[in-house]
């Protein structure tokens, strides 16, 4: 008797949900008048949530930008280069992690009661845990957002000015600023840049 392997398939997704999330969607700044509903971002969200963080602590939080003061306190804080694109986007969220996730874990690990006294001496590790699980998250969500029939336009920049002004008080630390929509113009049409492909990029051992 032979033992059967199963293999994988290449891919589980047919190819117009491959080509939606990946090969022809773009990061876009140019967007269409298109109204952003919070349903929308919820939903986005109650999707990219299961993604997986470290010790699932699930540290992503966001700002949501659309009134015309908040908007512009925003652009007053963003590199010269991206204002326009803040000011004309129906939407912005400001990405960021909180430090304090800790004070979640009896929440996000029920099984391990110890975990937020684990973290709560040391400020150094959860910062650093707590960014590089923000920043997985960052992915999930750009990727969810495409899944919603949506365009991102993700932005870096620094995030001391914005952090002053909006998350003085509950100690977030921003890293990406995305404006959210439809895709609309020349911009989301241009040929894209090339990529490495998996050769270039892996090692097998």
């Amino acid at each position: 008797m032979t033992d059967t392997v199963l293999e994988a398939p290449v891919l589980a997704i047919d190819d117009a949900t491959a080509d939606r999330l990946f090969r022809t969607a773009r990061t876009v700044t140019t967007f269409a008048e298109a109204e952003v509903t919070d349903e929308q971002l919820a939903a986005v969200y109650d999707l990219v949530k299961w993604g997986p963080t470290a010790m699932n602590t699930s540290p992503l939080r966001m700002l949501v930008v659309r009134t015309p003061e908040a908007r512009q306190r925003l652009v007053e804080r963003v590199p010269e280069g991206n204002r326009e694109r803040v000011a004309n986007a129906p939407v912005t969220l400001v990405l960021a992690y909180d430090t304090d996730f800790h004070e979640h874990m009896d929440v996000l690990m029920p099984h391990n009661p110890g975990a937020r006294d684990m973290f709560a001496g040391d400020a150094g590790a959860r910062a650093e845990m707590a960014r590089t699980s923000a920043l997985l998250q960052a992915g999930y969500l750009i990727v969810g957002l495409r899944a919603a029939g949506l365009a991102a336009g993700p932005m870096h920049g620094t995030y001391d000015q914005i952090d002053a002004e909006f998350f003085a008080e509950n100690g977030w630390k921003g890293f990406l600023v995305v404006n959210v929509s439809v895709a609309d113009g020349a911009d989301t049409t241009r040929p894209r840049a090339p990529r490495l492909g998996f050769d270039d990029a892996a090692q097998v051992i």
